[in-house]
């Protein structure tokens, strides 16, 4: 559905106005006939996007349970119903379905991103047709047809401009661009010109936010950009995230081995001549349910919830639990620039007045600070500074209110410019609306994008602006003493100094010659070379006012007085947040539509670059995958990017084995953010199509939010290989005693039932409450791991292995020393089950932590780990004290010294882990 003879990709920046009228056979002051509109809309069919087939919820839920580890926890829960243990599979069962609603609400929220979507195409439309004006609903749009735009305006179609009055535009959910841009009806020139440089264009989705304009409806539907950011979310294709790659990595391999075990405990069962075929599949069953960690799912499900709930109190709401983790993964954080990393708020940064430059960010360096008119204003070198924040402030239509509210902060209304000049006069107790009191407006010529600048004329008195500055007078022509009016003009330096004859220079004023203008420009093009916004302030003062209220009258003869540059300054906090990043192995990416020196001057300040390696969009459309490849490694700022770039940028990143969080707020962002790892949309900028693709929503706007969310989903997958680490270890110590139990003569040392009690208590509380164990010393002090690393890796297999043999090794000791004192089968069976249980408790304390001794961290620095510990032990003593418990679980009390030597025997696990980590600590092992 595309225009005649064009492609989703057709220039039609580059065509004159004219000829596309033609090629559509419009005349712009009739419109189209109803036989045309009919014509076209079977051509192109209606102005919609298409909704991609959304996938059935059933399908949806089905996929929930056909997960290894899903499948693998349902045949436990299956073979614990064989032995009659409901409570087994009631919470078994309660954790699969669980996840499986986690799962299935994640990813059907996923889905409703077109939904978002589509809303923002659905605005009603003013149009021109059979020589009448109508309003109509925007589907029924068609190319050719001829629509009219005022401020307040929602676009409705890809539009060329065939008129453009004073016209602006808010692009910025579509181009990433911060500011309204100004509108033109002129043909351009260039190829692979961005979508924020055609400015003779008006886009689906986007706003006027001034002047008005006629244009031609030239792409409608999925034709149009936003129709094309529709289709790269439809097709873009998620991945899994590396925890839930890990996790069904493992849930294959504990399959298997849960079937070994039943195999060789069958055998081992046989040499110890058990011949009890019954009890022999009880116990193997009882071994193989013991393999898996069947709490592991319900860990990661809680640690992955409460990990969410922390990050909420820090400005972080995560939409998608499994993401929560996957930042712990992230190797590239890409990052928008305006709102993320900087203040969204233009601010003043220097003063010049040819020459005399006044640093304001060295004044007061917090942004728009907390004051208000009762505050002592800043000091200035000369008045002539000031009369250049007066002119700024005067010749200026945003307003300015102190917020009570939000501690006296400044707030503006109107455009971010105009309202950064409004702040900085304030700031020295300039006060537009004392100003305005003082200097009254009499007249006005608005601004332009033709001329790029706005007059507007002052009545003032004598007494007034000689206080302001004595020599004033040299400005006057015609001089008699008074000063009925003064004109201020403020726009683009270049074309002002088209329109100035002096200068003012060290309080006088100085003919304009080629050497003042040499210099103005050279204060200018330094300026902007630093990424700063520029405008120039001139003017004069006249007794009498113009007879003809226009720009001829009132722009010429002016003086130039000063220069102010401004920019959107980075948050304060941003700087060390970037330096955490580096210091934690994360590299920053800046990816924006802003203009390429200001992005490159905002990455240099937070040293997120320092080089000047800068792609743009246009250089990136050039480029080939294997070229954008190669590039990406190096490059860490893109400007005037497009969503197509961003898609591609995050796609190269992720073939270069990166795991990469991307930031956006929107809608082109949204097929990068879905594409991403972990797409993180920002919360009071984003639009609803960014927040429906992300995984989880930043409240704040605030890049040192996204840092300090690394750092917990760091927490998490620690955690998440803390329980594993400690659940295996303990089940292997199991599987080792009925191995090597029949090869010393104790046979099976453990019931089923007893296997299952240990599975239960170890496995349950302790297990838990590994899961809110705090963050380690070094969390943020080392790279990332590598996305495709084994969960076993890192010294993890090593640990099981030595662990579980020592725990085995110290509970078959102790059964054979019982053995040989002659202690009953019931007896000595009853000291193997208490050592296994208490030894798992000991080395629950010990790995708490990979690398800190528990002595450093304290024991009460995870009480609910220690309540678990201390609860575990009195379920144990009540299976050995309680009667009714003792004869269900086959044990007999034990004796005081007996019990205490269970008890030392238990800890040999904990002291060797300590010294495990004392050899980690030293270099020694590698952890």
């Amino acid at each position: 559905m595309t225009a005649p003879n064009s492609s989703p990709q057709t220039d039609w920046h580059l065509k004159d106005s004219q000829a596309i009228l033609s090629q559509f056979n419009v005349d712009p002051q009739q419109g189209l006939d109803t036989a045309t509109i009919e014509k076209n809309r079977a051509k192109y069919g209606p102005n919609k996007l298409d909704e991609h087939q959304l996938k059935s919820p059933w399908l949806i839920l089905w996929e929930q349970f056909t997960e290894v580890m899903v499948i693998v926890l349902i045949v436990a829960a299956l073979i614990s119903l064989a032995l009659g243990e409901y409570k087994d599979v009631i919470a078994i069962m309660t954790i699969v379905i669980l996840n499986a609603a986690l799962g299935f609400f994640q990813e059907y929220r996923a889905e409703r991103a077109m939904a978002a979507l589509q809303e923002l195409a659905n605005p009603t439309v003013r149009v021109r047709r059979k020589g009448k004006l109508m309003d109509v609903e925007s589907w029924e749009l068609v190319p050719g047809d001829i629509i009219l735009v005022e401020a307040g305006s929602k676009i409705p179609a890809d539009s060329r401009l065939v008129e453009a009055v004073n016209l602006r535009a808010q692009e910025a959910s579509l181009t990433g661009e911060s500011e309204p841009v100004n509108k033109t009806d002129d043909t351009l020139t260039g190829e692979h010109l961005p979508v924020a440089d055609r400015s003779n264009m008006i886009y689906l989705g986007t706003a006027v936010t001034y002047g008005r304009g006629t244009a031609v409806v030239v792409e409608t539907g999925m034709s149009t950009e936003l129709g094309r950011i529709a289709e790269l979310i439809q097709n873009v294709e998620t991945d899994q995230t590396p925890l839930q790659k890990r996790m069904d990595e493992l849930g294959r391999k504990l399959a298997v081995i849960a079937l070994g075990i039943v195999g060789v405990v069958f055998v081992v069962g046989f040499i110890g001549q058990e011949a009890d075929i019954q009890e022999l599949f009880l116990t193997a069953i009882a071994m193989a349910v013991a393999a898996i960690p069947e709490g592991l799912p319900a860990v990661v499900t809680i640690a992955l919830a409460l990990g969410a709930q922390r990050m909420l109190k820090r400005e972080a709401l995560v939409r998608k639990l499994p993401a929560v983790e996957t930042l712990g993964s992230v190797t590239v954080i890409c990052s928008d620039k305006t709102g993320t990393l900087t203040q969204n708020q233009m601010t003043v940064r220097m003063l010049d007045v040819v020459g005399d430059t006044i640093n304001l960010s060295q004044l007061k360096d917090d942004g728009h600070p907390a004051i208000h008119k009762g505050d002592k204003p800043l000091d200035l070198d000369k008045p002539s500074q000031a009369l250049l924040l007066v002119g700024g402030a005067l010749c200026n239509d945003a307003t300015l209110t102190d917020d009570e509210d939000s501690n006296h902060t400044l707030v503006t209304i109107g455009d971010p410019t105009e309202g950064a000049l409004l702040v900085a006069a304030a700031q020295f107790g300039y006060w537009k609306d004392d100003l305005d009191q003082q200097f009254p407006r009499v007249a006005e010529v608005p601004f332009s994008s033709e001329r790029k600048r706005m007059t507007t004329v002052h009545k003032v008195d004598q007494e007034t602006i000689a206080q302001l500055e004595p020599a004033l007078a040299s400005l006057y022509e015609g001089y008699s003493g008074q000063y009925p009016y003064a004109i201020f003009t403020k726009g683009a330096v270049d074309g002002l100094l088209d329109i100035c004859n002096r200068v003012w220079a060290d309080g006088q004023v100085e003919e304009m010659n080629a050497e003042w203008r040499q210099r103005i420009e050279e204060a200018n093009r330094k300026t902007a070379e630093q990424g700063l916004r520029v405008l120039g302030l001139a003017m004069r003062i006249t007794q009498e006012l113009p007879e003809n209220n226009n720009e001829n009258e009132f722009e010429q003869r002016l003086v130039f007085v000063g220069l102010a540059s401004m920019i959107d300054p980075p948050r304060p906090e941003v700087k060390e947040a970037v330096q955490t990043c580096r210091h934690a192995g994360i590299r920053p990416v800046m990816i924006t539509g802003d203009h390429p020196l200001t992005a490159l001057a905002i990455a240099h300040e937070l040293n997120i670059t320092d080089t000047d390696d800068i792609l743009t969009g246009r250089e990136l459309s050039q480029m080939s995958t294997q070229e954008l490849e190669d590039a990406v490694e190096t490059v860490s700022v893109y400007a005037r990017v497009s969503p197509e770039h961003k898609l591609n940028i995050v796609q190269a990143l992720q073939s270069k084995g990166h795991i990469v969080a991307m930031t956006g707020d929107g809608v082109n962002d949204a097929p990068a953010l879905r594409k991403s790892d972990i797409g993180v949309a920002m919360g009071i900028t984003g639009t609803d199509v960014s927040k429906e693709a992300a995984n989880m929503v930043i409240l704040d706007d605030n890049f040192a939010t996204i840092v300090r969310a690394v750092k917990e989903g760091r927490t998490i997958y620690d955690n998440v290989r803390k329980f594993m680490k400690y659940t295996m270890s303990s089940n292997a110590g199991e599987i080792y005693v009925m191995l090597f139990g029949p090869f010393i003569g104790l046979g099976l040392p453990l019931s089923a039932i007893q296997i299952l009690w240990i599975n239960l208590v170890t496995d349950g509380l302790p297990g838990l409450a590994l899961a809110v164990e705090p963050s380690e010393s070094n969390t943020m002090d080392r790279p990332p791991h590598p996305p495709d690393e084994s969960i076993f890796a890192r010294g993890m297999g090593r640990h099981i292995l030595w662990v579980g043999l020592l725990m085995g090794a110290v509970c078959l000791l102790i059964g054979r020393w019982g053995l040989n004192n002659n202690f009953s089968d019931e007896y000595w069976k009853t000291l193997v089950f208490t050592t296994l249980t208490l030894s798992q408790m000991g080395h629950a304390l010990a790995v708490r932590s990979g690398r800190d001794s528990l002595f450093t961290q304290g024991l009460l620095s995870n009480r609910p780990l220690l309540g678990a510990v201390a609860l575990t032990f009195i379920l144990q003593m009540g299976v050995l004290y309680v009667p009714i418990m003792a004869d269900f679980f086959d044990t007999l009390p034990l004796q005081l010294p007996h019990l205490l030597l269970c008890l030392i025997a238990s800890t040999v696990v904990f002291w060797a882990v300590e010294i495990e980590k004392w050899l980690i600590r030293n270099g020694h092992l590698n952890g």
